[in-house]
């Protein structure tokens, strides 16, 4: 029962939650796939899925068995994406090149190239995907945990369909180059929010009073950001930070202090020196900062 019933939840967050979410973030290593004549090849498409049903399946199983053992730091996540980030732009400036040339068309993407690119869908998490990650581990279960991340990955496969069938549709004409064009703009968001979430992007924020000598501070997590997103303590006593869900979405899984918090949830923080502490959502896409004085 409890199988089942994590199937269908993952099948509902993958057609509620993670439709546009996982297609933004990941939508990019899709694009790999396109060729500039041919497009993404609907068979092609069919391997990237099936690649990513497995990798996910497997993912799910893994952490339904060891738990917390198997999930990513941040940083590690962090790493991951930077890398992920700079394979799809890689793949859309060999988009734009074929567009251009004129020589004799060259030979499409093959079937072992395709299920990698979607196994490699895993190491760019969603939000989204980061919550029926924890559901997975919450499980104890590997069967449970795989049904989960199956369920996930079937709820968002038309929402990628329809994404290879326009891929397909703008190759065969000069709209190419701006597909193209998109995908480099996937594949920098998605390095900047690995540089995000692992503090290597960052921009200052100037201090914003919420209460002089709070030890105690409430922020809430929407679909556009951390409100408010400066908050102040007291140096050098211990903080409760009390994080309420406004919108489900990105927001809804924080990294502070190094390690991953799914929310709502009370973070408390041993004494801390005077400064700014940086927190950031699973995606790297908000961040939000406790200002210490």
């Amino acid at each position: 029962m409890q199988t089942l019933t994590l199937l269908a939840g993952g099948v509902a967050a993958g057609l509620l939650a993670g439709t546009a979410t996982c297609t933004a973030a990941q939508g990019g290593l899709l694009m790999g796939l396109a060729d500039g004549r041919r497009g993404a090849d609907p068979a092609l498409v069919c391997w990237f899925l099936a690649g990513r049903l497995a990798s996910y399946t497997a993912a799910g199983a893994l952490l339904g068995l060891l738990g917390s053992a198997v999930s990513l730091p941040p940083q590690a996540r962090a790493v991951l994406l930077v890398v992920a980030g700079a394979t799809v732009v890689g793949f859309a400036i060999r988009l734009m090149r074929r567009t251009r040339c004129s020589a004799p068309e060259p030979p499409p993407a093959s079937r072992y190239q395709a299920p990698m690119l979607g196994a490699a869908t895993i190491l760019v998490p969603c939000g989204v995907t980061l919550g029926v990650e924890m559901l997975a581990v919450s499980s104890g279960s590997p069967l449970a945990g795989a049904a989960a991340m199956a369920g996930f990955v079937i709820g968002t496969a038309p929402a990628f369909a329809l994404l290879g069938y326009v891929l397909r549709r703008v190759s065969r004409t000069r709209l190419a180059r701006g597909a193209g064009l998109v995908a480099v703009g996937a594949g920098l968001w998605t390095a900047g929010t690995g540089l995000s979430l692992g503090g290597w992007l960052t921009v200052p924020a100037a201090p914003v009073a919420s209460g002089p000598g709070a030890e105690t501070v409430t922020v809430w997590a929407t679909r556009d950001g951390y409100r408010p997103s400066v908050v102040t303590a007291r140096a050098g006593v211990p903080v409760e930070v009390v994080f309420e869900v406004v919108d489900r979405g990105c927001t809804g899984t924080v990294t502070i202090g190094g390690r991953d918090v799914a929310l709502p949830a009370t973070v408390r923080l041993p004494p801390q020196p005077a400064g700014s502490l940086r927190y950031v959502c699973g995606m790297g896409m908000y961040a939000g900062f406790i200002h210490f004085s």
